[in-house]
């Protein structure tokens, strides 16, 4: 029996870059997270009839209740099918799999991503479309303006279902389906990447998936397909609060990790990944490489995996991403795509087969087996060059610069700024920026300044204010934008890069050869004026 529920809209309902995300308390209201859901259930309403939707999230605070509302709401909306993951467990790259792999309309992903969970933390839904990515621009508009008009959701008066044991059961008229939430992932894995080589290279390695969603897809594949010792994969069982830390794979949060692969005893190679399993950090025995670098490394030696033996059709890169992805396109003769951040906008390409290989600074890196970034995929791509080419990562890192040169670069984040304070920042600089050429702040030249915009190839869509990129004389550059994943406040992000030719200084101190930059973006922004900062929060 189908269930109408009177309701009011709330205003504060708009999507981000990833989804709707608030503090749990946010979605605890009457109605908050069902008027969202309803929401998207009626842009969606033509097609959903008869179709299947997938389910899953990362098993933070509020996964499990909201998971068995939306049974309940699917079933009224006329699904004929839910597929959700065991425990109501789901990694955002599987999920993007199984959407694809079971020709679903789309599916509901419960997520924060590298967001704290827990009681007093984040919580988040996202929508993904049929071909596995985030929904398009027209879509989330869509979903906001239906949150304000909002009067009535529905749903199956039906009992919650045990998520827990995998089978087929009954919701009204629509079948829920639990499905092991790994295994399909991990055979998608098996299919890219040679298991025999990384068994046989007898590498040895360190994985912390942060008590978030990747414990169990790292555990099957590094542990049990392929043979790393037991104990490999740290903080393997996802937990509701992520063990009380905070889920970002970054040389803060995973600084255990970055401790043990600077020490004596380091292991061949480290890595981790974030709450929803999307993001990755990359670290070998002594050497840190960035999410930039990697993105660059990994296009570089794709072909050495059987998935990517054809080549790459093209490398597509956010706009604050460094540019050394795009000295590896140019030397293998391929297109280099810049882009908004957003992986919807990798998605087009990806559809397109404009591209195979993508990447965001923010650790995220993917490809075109899925519609979203994927952090084990990107372990894997690394553990696979590493045993192909008997190389450590510090040697990989080293001839990688020898040839294409280096890109340092560096993320400063401001966290928690007051949100007036930021937008007041960001309208300064937009409103100086025909006069910043020519400035000179120390010993750098403004060359160029603007507000990124992106035409995309595929259906000419356009996206405007994506963020100020300052280009100084010589490649340097500093790039601001805030971001969109954040429920409290703003986060001002700094973007730092210079640029180093194969032949100049290869091994220095990032900080040491970001300084100057750093410097001048501080004076130029007045960051320290507008957000009462002497320094960064997080620097990656």
């Amino acid at each position: 029996m189908i269930r109408a529920v009177p309701t009011i809209p709330y205003s504060d309902q708009r999507p981000g870059t990833s989804g709707l995300r608030k503090k749990v308390r946010v979605f605890q209201q009457p109605n908050y997270a069902e008027n969202f859901i309803q929401s998207i259930f009626d842009v969606i309403e033509r097609e959903r009839a008869g179709a299947t939707l997938v389910i899953g999230g990362d098993g933070r605070f509020l996964n499990r209740e909201v998971i068995q509302i939306a049974i309940r709401m699917a079933a009224a909306a006329t699904f004929a099918r839910v597929v959700v993951g065991q425990g109501g467990i789901l990694s955002t790259p599987a999920a993007s799999h199984l959407i694809r792999r079971r020709g679903a309309l789309g599916g509901l992903i419960l997520s924060a991503s590298h967001n704290p969970g827990g009681p007093d933390e984040d919580f988040g839904i996202k929508y993904n479309v049929a071909n596995g990515g985030p929904a398009p621009d027209a879509i989330t508009d869509a979903i906001y303006a239906r949150t304000k008009a909002i009067d009535t959701w529905y749903m199956e008066e039906a009992a919650d279902i045990d998520l827990d044991t995998i089978g087929v059961v009954q919701v009204g008229g629509m079948s829920v389906e639990v499905v092991d939430p790994v295994s399909d992932y991990a055979d998608l894995m098996e299919t890219l990447f040679d298991f025999d080589a990384i068994r046989t290279a007898k590498l040895t390695m360190a994985f912390d998936a942060m008590s978030a969603v990747t414990g169990p897809y790292a555990t099957e594949i590094l542990e049990g397909r392929l043979g790393f010792a037991p104990g490999t994969v740290r903080n393997g069982t996802p937990l509701p609060d992520f063990g009380g830390h905070h889920p970002d794979p970054n040389l803060v949060h995973a600084r255990a990790l970055y401790d043990t692969m600077m020490g004596p005893e380091a292991p061949d190679f480290g890595a981790a990944s974030d709450g929803d399993g999307d993001r990755n950090l990359i670290i070998g025995r002594g050497r840190f490489v960035t999410p930039s670098d990697s993105l660059a490394m990994l296009a570089a030696n794709a072909h050495l995996a059987p998935g990517y033996a054809g080549g790459l059709k093209g490398i597509a890169r956010s706009m604050p991403t460094s540019a050394a992805a795009d000295c590896v396109a140019a030397a293998l003769g391929i297109p280099a795509y810049e882009t908004p951040t957003g992986w919807k906008f990798f998605g087009n390409l990806l559809d397109a087969g404009m591209a195979t290989i993508c990447g965001e600074e923010s650790a995220g890196t993917g490809s075109n087996h899925v519609r979203e970034k994927d952090g084990l995929w990107a372990v894997l791509l690394w553990l696979n060059i590493l045993a192909v080419t008997g190389k450590s990562v510090d040697a990989l890192a080293r001839d990688h610069w020898a040839r294409f040169g280096r890109n340092y670069y560096a993320r400063h984040d401001y966290e928690g700024v007051d949100s007036v304070a930021a937008d007041a920042l960001m309208c300064d600089l937009r409103d100086r920026l025909q006069s910043l050429p020519g400035t000179a702040l120390g010993a750098l030249t403004i060359a160029q300044a603007d507000d990124f915009a992106y035409t995309d190839p595929t259906d000419g869509s356009i996206s405007a204010n994506q963020g100020v990129r300052i280009l100084f004389e010589g490649g340097s550059r500093a790039v601001f934008r805030l971001s969109g994943t954040g429920t409290s406040g703003a986060t001002l992000r700094v973007y730092l890069e210079r640029y180093e030719p194969a032949t100049g200084n290869l091994d220095a101190d990032t900080g040491a050869m970001l300084a100057e930059i750093a410097q001048a973006a501080d004076d130029l922004a007045g960051i320290r004026r507008h957000t009462g900062r002497a320094a960064p929060d997080v620097i990656t």
